[in-house]
């Protein structure tokens, strides 16, 4: 490794950096691993480098660098941040400019170290998720009874997860307390027998909670060749349902409703 740094020119170090931040920052925002793999080579070999290899694992980023015969490797630790597309067309927006030669080396890494997450305010997330679960309830067949209380109980769930999150709690908790919340205000309109089918709110209330994308992206990376990528999503993602379960589990004990359905 020492050999390694003694023939690496300081060209080679800054733009071995900006690979490993781009693939980085796609990584902690939720791209599938073939995509990052394939967008960091090509902004090495954009910026001058004869080649890239990047190697993922659920931790960590490796980029590996060469130009005339010349190898640099570096890693980064990656800590998942939830996902954010804005991030990631942000990063391949640069990496497509510098391929068209539209910016330098050094515009790269001023343009990735301006890269914020953009998130909507939570308020219209909160109104948002919860007309989308109240939307599907009415669509499954509630009336306007179902629908109040559905909209409801999934905004005031998805108010109780970005509490939970401001506060960094761990993402089992929260799952499980977003599910508690929000089954047992939907629940009520099964303990009352609310509206003209009161499961239809407890079953779509929770929806919010379905980890859909790294379901996805978990499929994704075992069907192109990242076993170990897509295994430690898919864990991630049966832990998260399984922290829903046990919380819809736990508020239906306490409504005393001994069944879902009829």
């Amino acid at each position: 490794m020492s050999e390694e740094l003694q023939v690496a020119t300081p060209e080679q170090r800054e733009i071995t950096r900006l690979c490993v931040q781009a693939a980085t920052l796609q990584m902690q925002h939720g791209l599938e691993s073939a995509q990052v793999a394939q967008m960091t080579m090509r902004l090495g070999v954009a910026l001058g480098m004869d080649s890239v290899e990047c190697a993922l694992t659920p931790n960590a980023v490796i980029v590996t660098t060469r130009i005339n015969g010349h190898c640099l490797t570096t890693s980064r630790t990656v800590a998942d941040k939830g996902l954010n597309m804005h991030v990631i067309t942000e990063v391949q927006h640069i990496i497509i400019a510098a391929e068209h030669h539209i910016i330098t080396t050094e515009m790269v890494h001023k343009r990735l170290e301006r890269i914020k997450p953009f998130k909507y305010n939570r308020w219209l997330v909160v109104f948002m998720i919860g007309l989308s679960c109240a939307s599907f309830a009415h669509l499954a067949g509630g009336n306007w009874t179902i629908f109040a209380i559905t909209f409801l109980a999934s905004a005031i769930g998805m108010f109780v997860r970005q509490e939970f999150i401001r506060y960094h709690f761990n993402p089992l908790i929260v799952f499980a307390t977003t599910a508690f919340v929000t089954t047992l205000v939907s629940g009520l309109a099964l303990k009352f027998n609310l509206g003209n089918n009161p499961q239809i709110a407890l079953a779509s209330s929770v929806l919010l909670l379905v980890p859909g994308f790294p379901l996805v992206n978990s499929l994704a990376d075992i069907l192109k060749g990242y076993l170990n990528m897509g295994i430690a999503r898919w864990t991630l993602a049966t832990v998260l349902t399984f922290g829903a379960c046990m919380g819809i589990v736990f508020a239906l004990n306490v409504l005393d409703i001994s069944q879902w359905g009829n």
